[in-house]
Parts: C-alpha cells; structure tokens; sequence
C-alpha cells in the first residue's frame, strides 16, 4: 500500500520523535496530517515503538492496542489503587522505547498517571517518569474532552486535578511536554471550509460563517445509507430502529440478562437487542482472538436460535454473547480513600445497529458525507467541531438544523493549556 509522502512540517515532527527522548504532543486541527505522522512514524521508526488510543475505535484505525488492554489496567479510575501488573504485560513494557497514545483528549488525568505509574513499576525505574519511556502523544484538546463519570468521580478529580483534561495529570508536573502544531490542513482542500472549521474550533465563528454552512448544510441527505453523526444516543437509536424496519423479514430479539444494581444508563449494550439478516451493525467490545474490536462495522448474515454470524471484512464470524461487569465507586474527601466494588453484570451480544454513530463514536474517521444531527442542543465541548471537521468537503455536509451560536463550545481548561504551553515556548 502506497502511503503519502510526509511534507516539510511532519518530516521535522518525525525527527524531533525519532532524535530525541523528549515526551512530545502533537497537536492540530482536523486534517492536518496527525495520522499521517502515526502511520509513518509506526512504519519507519527505529525505536522499539508501541502504539496505542482509549478506545477500539482509535486503536483499530492506527493499527494498535487500546490502553486498559495493553496495560491491563481496569476500566474506571485507578486513582491511589496498587497497580497489579501480568508477567506477560510487565514483559512488554519493559521492551518499549517509544508509547503513542492516539486521540489522547480523551485520556483523563487519572489514566495518564496510572499508564506512568505502570511503567516505572514494571521496568523498576520508580523515580523517572514513565519508568523512562519516550512518550508521543496524538490529538487534539480543541476535540472531544474526557467522558465524565459519576458524581463520585467528578468529586475525585475535583479533589486532585486541576482538571479531568491528560494535560493537569501529576506526572507532566514532574516532566516536560513539547507541545507541536500541526497546521498544514490535508483533510479538506477548500480553503473557505478549512477557515470556517477553524473558527468553530476556536469558538468564533460569525454570522457569515454560521450563514455559508447553514445554507451548505439546507440540502436533503441522499437515501443510501449515508452515515449520521448525532449527539445524542436515543437520536443513534431511533435512526438505526428505522432502517431495521426497512428490510425485509422479522427482527429477532436477544434479550440480556441483567443481575445486580445495573441502571439503566450505565447498560452497555440494548437490553432487548433487534437483529435482522442484513442489519449493519457495530461491536461493543474487544474480541480475545482480536477477529474484531471495540467499534468495528459488519453486517448480519444469518441468525439461528442463540448464534448470530457477522460479515467483518468479507469474513463472516460467529458471535456469542459476553458479560460486563457494572463498578461503584465511593470516595471520601475527608479520608481521600476511594474503593470499588462490583455492583452488577449485564450479558448480551456486544453488537449494537449501526447506520448512526454518535459524534464521540465518530471521531478520528472521515467521511465524503455524513448527516450532522446536533439535536435539541449541543451538550460537550468541542462536539459540533469533531462532526463538522469529519467531513471532507462543504458538499458533503447535510444538518438537520441549523447551527446556533449555542452550538460552538470551547472548553476553558482547552483554552489555559494552549495558551500556557505558547508562553512557555516563547520563553
């Protein structure tokens, strides 16, 4: 496969990486190159490199591993927890030069600081940050931010960070981060939509800007199937409900089975899962034989009684239902001691419809055209950029309203942190 050559600006990002073991950001609007510079740097590194991201999604489109797998770290907060790590995950850490984490603004602080504590702990090297390791990170804090959890997590990085945000973890008080920004955009060639991405990204977007995309964005979405992107999940549900309706048969229902305190925002999957030979669909979770992970799109080939065989790739697979485990946690501000137990189990097939994805699922794809659903109102920094700037051009763009000023958020902790690291390289 024939990759893209590096311009001028990524081919000095490479060699900053590849010449140095200085920890590095990379940063930069939508499109400009930042996967471009993974996969190169992953193809012509001589460092020991391993490359990773928060979700299925990330790790598939960058060819590597998501961090709680490649750690064997447990999903929620790590907090002051020990970190217990496996012979064979101890192995691997020990031989890396160089950890990538792609789409890093969705780490918090709290997994930043448990990926350092892991790596000084298993290469015995406790008082260096990340036990040594040259550490590259991808993304952009203008995007999407950290998912937030409970009240109780809230109050926890209320108590210990500056922020949820990668950048307020302990260890970057303790070690320099090299911010780089990227700003040759590659994604879209149209000058006009580049300089309005970058007006929603910074929160100053006019009315003449607001004016162009509405109007660009009036058109009716083609009927093939066009992917939308939607901020909310029951608008995901109710556009993927309607194209199962449209083919033909009867849907099938596989209902989960649930014990425990699982309410009914934390379930992971449908309760009452309705499949149909044909039915696009999208895995929920990482496969032990690594045939599909987290975020991966198939169609559904045959159904028969408790087994269901899904297309990936022009390889059809069977798929078996699979168990998640719901956690609490309990902190004290007082005792500043939290503790986690688990509350529930939920077992259904890791499979959910797939004709639209919500805006946060969406990020780090591209698409020629997609449907922008923004719904009653955007509710998360950043939201409205990430759906806008997966787009490659304006004629790809249809909204099913249009946008408000209420639409273009930018979070403030986004804002300090760029700013802080431009007068720091300034000095």
């Amino acid at each position: 496969m024939d990759r893209p050559p590096l311009s001028d600006e990524q081919q000095r990002v490479f060699d900053l990486i590849e010449g140095t073991r200085e920890h590095v950001l990379v940063t930069g609007r939508a499109g400009t190159g930042k996967s471009t510079l993974l996969n190169h740097l992953s193809w012509n590194t001589e460092k020991q490199i391993v490359i990773s991201a928060p979700t299925g999604v990330a790790a598939l489109n960058v060819g590597g591993q998501t961090i709680h797998s490649l750690f064997g770290l447990p999903i929620g907060l790590i907090a002051d927890h020990e970190i217990e790590l496996r012979a064979d995950v101890r192995k691997v850490l020990n031989t890396i030069d160089t950890l990538v984490i792609d789409e890093v603004s969705m780490v918090n602080a709290d997994l930043m600081d448990a990926i350092d504590r892991s790596l000084r702990i298993a290469r015995h090297r406790k008082l260096e940050p990340f036990g040594g390791v040259q550490i590259v990170l991808f993304g952009d804090p203008y995007q999407l931010p950290p998912v937030p959890g409970d009240s109780e997590e809230r109050a926890y990085f209320a108590d210990r960070y500056r922020s949820m945000w990668f950048f307020d973890a302990v260890v970057w008080q303790q070690t320099p981060l090299r911010i780089v920004e990227l700003t040759q955009v590659h994604r879209q060639n149209d000058d006009q939509f580049r300089y309005m991405l970058n007006a929603v990204r910074f929160g100053q977007v006019t009315k003449d800007i607001a004016d162009v995309l509405n109007e660009a964005g009036a058109r009716t979405p083609p009927d093939d199937g066009t992917m939308t992107l939607a901020t909310r999940n029951d608008a995901v549900n109710r556009i993927n409900k309607a194209s199962l309706e449209r083919l033909p048969g009867r849907a099938l229902t596989a209902k989960a089975e649930v014990s425990g305190e699982f309410g009914g925002r934390a379930y992971p999957a449908d309760v009452e899962l309705q499949l149909k030979t044909g039915a696009q669909v999208m895995f929920l979770r990482n496969d032990a034989d690594s045939r599909w992970v987290n975020g991966t799109v198939g169609t559904v080939t045959r159904i028969d009684g408790t087994k269901v065989r899904v297309e990936v790739d022009d390889e059809e697979h069977e798929v078996e239902p699979v168990a998640w485990e719901k956690y609490r946690y309990s902190y004290s501000t007082e005792s500043k001691q939290l503790t986690k137990d688990v509350v529930g189990e939920f077992t259904q097939f890791p499979l959910r419809l797939a004709w639209a994805v919500t805006i946060h699922k969406s990020q780090g794809q591209t698409y020629e055209k997609a449907v922008v659903d923004l719904g009653h109102r955007v509710f998360s920094a950043g939201q409205t950029y990430v759906a806008l700037s997966r787009l490659t051009s304006l004629e790809g763009l249809y909204l099913t309203r249009p946008l408000r000023p209420s639409d273009i958020i930018v979070d403030r902790d986004v804002l300090d942190f760029m700013r802080r690291s431009r007068e720091g390289a300034a000095t």
